[in-house]
């Protein structure tokens, strides 16, 4: 299936590894323009040369996404350097893990706030261009109880909730939402990558309950997320899809 990419201008906030990078990656081998951003210097300047190798035109920058003037400055520069935007993809996760200020704090600066900061700013662009699509990375926590991470669970359920509302309100735009809720995804130096030996009664016990016996990959997620930025999912908006391998179903 062509997916109707090769003009697209792309912005996919925290993509420098895993799901983000993937998802990058993905969007560039289609031919898009992709712009990308993280925190650590080293891996975006690596995902750079990765997504360089494509042919595609690539823009990179390092960027704290819990930081609002930060987010707003790296979406207009994004914009200015791709000419524009036609795709926002919303990954970077704080991971607040711990019941804690400091926990509750990583995940709603980052995974929310910053989400709703690179949503307002892209969404200027991409009325002037007519219209686009906006991709939020949620997590199968956000639809179940998530006593591990509390603070992780909750936010990824408000971006469920925002997906909805965003939806609704862009439709006039134009502007399709969609969510996905990836499960276990394990790529090199990722949270299942380290239980697999820091933790592995953990890692076992998630294996356990996922039909198809394995993690995910990010290339997996990836696949769905173009796929639901495309002209192909042209009357999809406001859904949240789990990539899970069944892992809800248990």
């Amino acid at each position: 299936m062509d997916l109707n990419l090769k003009t697209r201008r792309v912005v996919v906030a925290g993509g420098s590894r895993g799901i983000g990078r993937a998802i990058a990656l993905a969007f560039a081998q289609e031919g898009a323009a992709v712009s990308i951003c993280a925190r650590g210097a080293d891996g975006v300047k690596d995902a750079e040369t990765a997504l360089k190798q494509t042919g595609a035109k690539v823009h990179a920058a390092t960027c704290d996404l819990g930081d609002g003037d930060a987010v707003r400055g790296y979406v207009e520069a994004a914009a200015q350097a791709l000419g524009g935007i036609d795709i926002l993809v919303n990954n970077a996760s704080g991971f607040g893990r711990t019941d804690d200020e400091a926990g509750w704090a990583a995940s709603i600066n980052v995974d929310l706030m910053g989400t709703v900061r690179a949503t307002q700013t892209a969404v200027p662009h991409l009325q002037k261009a007519g219209g686009g699509a906006i991709l939020h990375i949620s997590s199968i926590s956000g639809l179940a109880p998530s006593v591990r991470t509390p603070p992780y669970g909750a936010v990824k359920a408000a971006l469920i909730q925002l997906t909805l509302t965003q939806a609704a309100a862009l439709a006039k735009d134009n502007i399709r939402v969609n969510c996905i809720a990836p499960g276990s995804i394990e790529f090199p130096g990722g949270v299942w990558d380290q239980a697999k030996t820091g933790n592995p009664k953990l890692y076992n016990g998630i294996l356990a309950g996922i039909p198809f016996g394995r993690m995910g990959t990010a290339e997996e997620v990836a696949n769905a997320a173009i796929f639901l930025c495309s002209a192909g999912a042209s009357w999809i908006t406001g859904q949240t899809v789990a990539v899970d391998g069944g892992q809800m179903l248990g």
